[in-house]
């Protein structure tokens, strides 16, 4: 199947601006599969703690996330909450062929989504097998960094913790980070709270904001405003990864 241009005049005008479009699930649709698909979809802007699906709720939408950061989480019967995953452009919100959400999704930051009805949605895949086969690979990648960061959460120290985080949150951010040669930086702003930073990582407010200052005085990255972060060289913390 060819690659079509995002600026191709074969392809609908709704996906021609769409940054993220050939690296998520509609990357594997050529244009006339885009334009079947596009009559379906809607653009939409969410704002930064905003509930995008409750626990346990009727699945009737899928999304793909276009830009920001979505905060999976799932909350006990005592009301505490565990921060399960992170989601970024071109990640897919929802769990295909299934009738009620698994997690809640909550916008952490300000967050563009390209929605699409649920029975559309798997039409589209039963047509076409590339389709099906973008999305299973899409499951696989986050079913192997669900086991990742089993080990970071179970075998590592608190230190590595919060590198291993920031280095997770940094490749997301800008997939070419790592592959840009040594002494690359990045900017971000991270839109977690540390209280929700202590939740995916099993540790206390008190333990992420001293690993924070500790990486922030070895010179591993800088912090300004308490959310605007930089990484002056990313192979520097991910050698505090362990």
């Amino acid at each position: 199947m060819s690659r079509q241009d995002v600026h191709n005049s074969d392809t609908p005008v709704i996906c021609r601006s769409c940054e993220v479009r050939h690296r998520g699930l509609c990357g594997a649709l050529d244009a006339r599969q885009l334009l079947a698909l596009s009559r379906h979809t809607h653009v939409v802007r969410r704002p930064a703690g905003e509930e995008l699906i409750a626990d346990a709720s009727e699945v009737r939408t899928y999304a793909n996330v276009m830009r920001g950061m979505v905060k999976l989480s799932k909350t006990l019967e005592d009301g505490r909450q565990q921060v399960v995953g992170l989601q970024f452009a071109p990640d897919f919100l929802g769990r295909i062929h299934s009738a009620q959400s698994k997690v809640a999704a909550q916008a952490a930051s300000d967050v563009d989504l390209c929605t699409i009805p649920k029975a559309a949605l798997e039409k589209l895949m039963a047509e076409n097998p590339a389709l099906e086969r973008r999305l299973f690979e899409q499951t696989l990648r986050e079913l192997d960094e669900a086991r990742d960061w089993m080990v970071t959460l179970g075998r590592k120290t608190a230190g590595e913790k919060v590198a291993s985080f920031l280095h997770r949150v940094a490749l997301h951010i800008d997939p070419l980070a790592g592959t840009s040669g040594k002494g690359t930086g990045i900017r971000f702003d991270l839109p977690l709270s540390r209280a929700d930073i202590a939740d995916f990582l099993g540790l206390t407010i008190e333990t992420v904001s001293r690993q924070l200052t500790r990486l922030r005085k070895d010179g591993v990255i800088e912090v300004e405003h308490n959310r605007a972060f930089f990484i002056p060289d990313l192979d520097r913390l991910e050698a505090r990864c362990g």
